[in-house]
């Protein structure tokens, strides 16, 4: 079974053709009213969509979430993620649904920066802003994707499990889906879309989104590597602490004056050293941890398969 799945928040005035071009492609719309104060879940239902509702506004990945544990629920093979606004176009849905049924992938990303894909209407600074993010959010979570903001994807029932244990409740989401469906081994492709920014607004400030984004992509390094990224510069700063001590001591022996500076870049420099080395080995003692519980979970599994057999 195919599924389009429709994150909304307050979004009456451009659900609707969102849904009836979705339709012609799917055989279920699930839209999650994230705590709209408008018409959307009435709007939503009378084009025969069905409806989840958060009773707040929970966020992007929050809604996502919901969406993904709702489509597993039903028993969904293939689910497409797209934006209630209209950014998406549903005429996509086939070419993001295919590899998948051929058995090529698990995750499709619609990508409006590789050949064939397009932004029109895409601001110079959003262009910017993305590019840096892409860049940086390719090397955190180590696939080989160009257009890691995408909303418009495809999941199968594999990729469907292994976002849902994404952490981020907001924008960042993206990142995390991503994290986790290279963690799982999946397969994942990329495929062009095209992305209309003509008439819309973005529905956060585009500094929190960035910084949100940026802030997601330095917990993933450092949750890889903590020892490398915390670690060694703790280490640094535990140097510089024993060089300006010493300079300080040097001086009070030789002239009996007490650099009060000195003293404090030492201390502060010791107390930073010592909370990044902790702070390090805490988060990879954390990453093992879980690295072995996944192994663990991948064993039972297994084992359940065999028995099932």
């Amino acid at each position: 079974m195919r599924a389009a799945l429709i994150p909304a928040y307050n979004e009456e005035a451009r659900i609707a053709p969102v849904i009836l071009k979705a339709k012609k492609y799917v055989d279920i719309v699930i839209v999650c009213d994230d705590g709209s104060t408008d018409l959307t879940r009435e709007v939503s239902q009378s084009l025969g969509a069905e409806v989840v509702r958060h009773e707040r506004n929970m966020g992007y990945g929050a809604a996502l979430h919901t969406l993904f544990s709702e489509a597993l629920r039903r028993g969904v093979d293939v689910a497409v993620t797209l934006d209630a606004d209209g950014q998406h176009d549903p005429d996509f849905i086939p070419d993001l649904i295919e590899p998948i049924e051929r058995g090529e992938a698990d995750l499709v990303v619609g990508s409006r920066f590789i050949r064939g894909g397009s932004a029109p209407g895409i601001s110079p600074l959003r262009k910017l802003a993305l590019k840096i993010l892409n860049s940086l959010g390719g090397k955190a979570t180590k696939l080989t994707i160009r257009d890691t903001q995408s909303g418009m994807r495809a999941y199968s029932k594999r990729a469907l499990k292994a976002a849902l244990e994404a952490m981020e409740k907001g924008m960042a989401v993206s990142l995390g889906i991503l994290k986790e469906v290279g963690r799982a081994g999946l397969k994942v492709q990329e495929v062009p879309i095209r992305v209309s920014y003509k008439g819309t607004k973005p529905s956060k400030n585009p500094f929190l989104h960035f910084s949100e984004l940026f802030t997601t992509i330095m917990r993933i390094v450092l949750e890889e590597k903590p020892l490398l990224y915390l670690g060694m510069p703790g280490v640094i700063f535990l140097f510089i602490s024993l060089y300006f001590g010493w300079w300080a001591l040097s001086l009070y022996l030789s002239t009996r004056y007490f650099s009060i500076p000195m003293a404090l870049i030492s201390v502060g420099s010791l107390m930073t050293g010592f909370l990044l080395i902790i702070t390090s080995f805490q988060l990879y003692s954390i990453y093992r941890i879980r690295l072995e519980m996944e192994k663990l979970r991948v064993d039972i599994e297994a084992s359940r398969r065999r028995d099932g057999e």
